[in-house]
Formats: C-alpha cells, sequence, structure tokens
C-alpha cells in the first residue's frame, strides 16, 4: 500500500489534483469558523434540545453546522435541495424530461436552472434562518450584537439584507468550490464538502469518548465506559463499516447478450456481459427524508403545546397531550419513533428508486443497441422483469438502510456513549462516507490504470 501511495504522488498531473482539492477543502474548512459580523456568539444550549437535534442531523448532509451562525452557515443543502427538485421534476415534467435526453447540452442547462434555483432557495433559507433562530427567544437571549440592534430589541433592516446576502453568497461559493474540484481536482466536489464536514467531527467525538472513559473494566451494565467497552465499540465499528461496504458495493448482475451481425466476412457482436443492478439504489435519501419529516411534526407540536397550555383548562390537557406526541416524535428512544423512522425509510427507498430507475428507457437502451436478456423479448416484457427484479432487491436495500439508521441509537442506548460517539456507528454520516471514498479510490484508480499501475484495491 505505501508503494502505491508513492506512485499516487510521482504522477505529475495526479499529484496536482488530490493537492488542489486539499487546498480547497482547506479553504472550505476556514469559512467553515468564520462568524457573521453581527452576531456573537452560536446556539450552544439556546436551542432547544428537540431543535438542536433537528439541527444536528439537518448538518450532516449540509456541510456545516447550523448552530454555529457562520458565512457557511446554510453549507450546501439549498444546492443539494435544487438538484434533487430537479431530479423528481425530470420524472414528472416532460420539458425537464426532454432535456434529460439531450445529452450534455440539456445537462448544462438543467444545471444552469439548478444554480438559479439555488440562490433563490438561499435567499429564501436565509432569512427564515436568520428571523426563526438568530433572533427568536428574548432581548437578551438573542445572538444579535448590542451595536447592531435599535433600542436593544430590533436589528437594522439593513443590516438583515446584508447577513441574507452573506450567507447566500457563502452558498454560492461552496457551489463554486465543489465545481472546481469536479473540473480541475479529483472527486466528486459536493460529496467531499460533506465529507469533510462529517470526518471534522471526528476529532471532538474521540476526544470526548476518552474524557468520559475510565482505565479499568467496568463492564457493559455499568453505564459507564471502560477498556471492555472501548474493545466492543471498536469491533462494532469495523463490523458495521465492513457491513456498509459490502451492500453499497453490492450487485444484481443481470446477463445480456448483445445480437450478431456480419459486415462482410468478418462476423460482429454476439458476447455476454451483464447488466449491473445496484442494491442499494437510492443510498442516503432514504435516510435523509425520513429523518427529516419525521423532526418537522416533534417541532410543530412543541410549538403548540408551549401555545395551547397556557390557557387553561381543556387547552391545558391538549397541551400535555401535545407536549406528549412531542416527545415521542423528537426522541429517537421511542419505539414509536423507531417503528415509523423503518417504515419512511422502507417506503422512500421505493419512491426514490421509482424516480431513479426506470425500467422502460432501459429496455429501450438496450433494444436500441441490439442488446437482449436471454428468455424476455426487448420491449415490455424486458421492462417488466427489471421492475420485478427491481423491486426484490430494493426490499434487502431498504431492510440494510434501516438497520443502519438504529445502529447509532442501538449503541448510544446498550454502550452508555454520547449520540455524538454513536453516530458514526451508522446513520446518514457513515453511508456518506463510505460512498465518497469509494468514488474517490475509483477515480484514483483510473489515473492509475491509464499509466499501467495497479489499482488501490488490487492486489
Amino acid at each position: 500500500m505505501l508503494e502505491k501511495l508513492r506512485i499516487i504522488f510521482t504522477i505529475p498531473e495526479l499529484r496536482q489534483k488530490i493537492f488542489l482539492t486539499l487546498f480547497l477543502l482547506l479553504v472550505y474548512r476556514v469559512g467553515y469558523h468564520v462568524r457573521l459580523p453581527m452576531v456573537r456568539g452560536d446556539l450552544g444550549d439556546n436551542a432547544s434540545s428537540q431543535f438542536g437535534s433537528f439541527l444536528e442531523k439537518v448538518s450532516v448532509f449540509a456541510a456545516t453546522d447550523l448552530r454555529q451562525v457562520t458565512i457557511f452557515g446554510l453549507g450546501i443543502m439549498p444546492y443539494i435541495s435544487a438538484s434533487i427538485i430537479f431530479q423528481l421534476l425530470g420524472s414528472v415534467w416532460p420539458p425537464i424530461e426532454q432535456l434529460r435526453k439531450e445529452g450534455e447540452t440539456g445537462r448544462k442547462k438543467i444545471n444552469e436552472y439548478t444554480r438559479y434555483l439555488t440562490v433563490l432557495l438561499c435567499i429564501i433559507q436565509s432569512w427564515v434562518y436568520l428571523q426563526f433562530v438568530v433572533m427568536s427567544g428574548s432581548d437578551t437571549d438573542r445572538l444579535i450584537s448590542e451595536e447592531f440592534l435599535v433600542g436593544g430589541q430590533t436589528l437594522y433592516w439593513g443590516w438583515q439584507v446584508c447577513a441574507v446576502l452573506i450567507m447566500t453568497c457563502g452558498t454560492i461559493f461552496l457551489m463554486w468550490l465543489g465545481e472546481q474540484i469536479d473540473e480541475y481536482g479529483i472527486g466528486n466536489g459536493i460529496s467531499l464538502l460533506i465529507m469533510a464536514g462529517i470526518l471534522a467531527q471526528m476529532p471532538k467525538a474521540i476526544l470526548e469518548l476518552g474524557r468520559n472513559m475510565k482505565p479499568e473494566l467496568v463492564g457493559l451494565t455499568a453505564g459507564e465506559i471502560g477498556i471492555d467497552t472501548l474493545i466492543i465499540l471498536a469491533f462494532l465499528f469495523v463490523a458495521v463499516v465492513f457491513g456498509v461496504v459490502f451492500i453499497t458495493l453490492g450487485q444484481r448482475r443481470i446477463p445480456t447478450q448483445s445480437a450478431k451481425h456480419v459486415r462482410g466476412r468478418r462476423v460482429f457482436g454476439g458476447t455476454k456481459q451483464f447488466l449491473p443492478l445496484r442494491i442499494n439504489q437510492s443510498g442516503v435519501m432514504p435516510i435523509i427524508f425520513a429523518s427529516s419529516l419525521l423532526m418537522i411534526p416533534s417541532l410543530l407540536f412543541g410549538s403548540l403545546a408551549g401555545w395551547v397550555a397556557s390557557g387553561g383548562g381543556f387547552m391545558e390537557s391538549l397541551g400535555q397531550l401535545f407536549s406528549q406526541l412531542s416527545d415521542m416524535l423528537g426522541s429517537g428512544t421511542s419505539l414509536t419513533y423507531n417503528i415509523l423512522y423503518i417504515l419512511l425509510i422502507f417506503f422512500f427507498c421505493y419512491f426514490w428508486t421509482s424516480v431513479s430507475f426506470n425500467p422502460k428507457e432501459i429496455s429501450e437502451n438496450l433494444r436500441d443497441s441490439g442488446t437482449f436478456i436471454p428468455g424476455y423479448r426487448p420491449g415490455k416484457r424486458t421492462a417488466d422483469y427489471l421492475e420485478k427484479v427491481m423491486s426484490r432487491i430494493t426490499y434487502v436495500g431498504a431492510a440494510f438502510l434501516a438497520l443502519v439508521a438504529i445502529v447509532p441509537t442501538i449503541v448510544s442506548e446498550s454502550m452508555g456513549v454520547t449520540f455524538s460517539v454513536a453516530s458514526f456507528y451508522g446513520g446518514t454520516g457513515l453511508l456518506i462516507a463510505v460512498s465518497v471514498a469509494f468514488d474517490l479510490i475509483q477515480k484514483i484508480d483510473n489515473h492509475l490504470l491509464m499509466r499501467n499501475y495497479k489499482g488501490l484495491l488490487e492486489q
């Protein structure tokens, strides 16, 4: 492995791409800690536990920490939202679907529309973030510096506009960084930004684990972290990562065969190949949708409980009911929450697979290229067969995602570790990190194979 790493840095073009990517990621990490000029701190303990948990989950795939009011406060989330919107529109709106079929020209046009929508989402989200996060609470609890307040209460209108423009420009700059990594660096830029934000939390989690650990055997029932607990956590981490890698790379290979055709005295075609169908076709999107959707009712019931409980009598009883519903849906340890979480993951797995996987289009492409699946006629029979196979393997992929999603909760409750440490044992963060790492290795291997070197994973 050391020899392969040495070979990587002996290739001038690959070395330049790696160093440029690292430099751009460094620029992102510097801006990650630059606060808005009108803010005197971060949310910290000012945010409620449920709202703080919501911000923490959203921050995983936003490449930022929403509890720190920085110039990159929105992260890359508006761009991801815009991309998802256009991907969904490509399946239901004919003009976008037609652009997708135009090849490179259509893709560039969709990217242009995605950038415009990103700017609009940035303006809306930054304004909402400023009003309901930064300026929420009483006058003494607000995060706004005194010099930006009028009479200690209201923020200057000009500084509100300035804050919105700064956060919007921060997200656009992150989008530009990702595009520069795509074009001049190595790897997927947006994915690397998200992965950098996830891995940046690892040193803090390790230090927190070290502070709470005792250098002795305490047993699993003591509710404390000892040497035996640390060994089990290390073994469990390796096992979970192995399972994630196995399922992420897992494929259902459909055998295909191309038709023979004769040109002069030579016969072409007739080769046997395979059509790879990924087991986890939907990636991390079902977990992102399910966790975000579950947090919205919790926040809504929590707000209604505080508003209704002050009425007294029946309203007070209704407020207690809303409070119980909020705790039930906001606590990751409740049985109701985990059941709903798993059901939503299964639903979004099938939904996202139906959006991203079009068996009819694949069947038409196979027919146009003179390729067929043995035993199935080209056209509708092939499309029905592909849809049947995909529905079966999607069930396996959904079960895997549901298991990975609840692993952090199981580890946190059974091992007595904090959720920030347990989050590295599953969930969105681990799936993103593994997927991005394999994509990065694959692109490095492409450079090595072009120069007749072995890939990083080859023996």
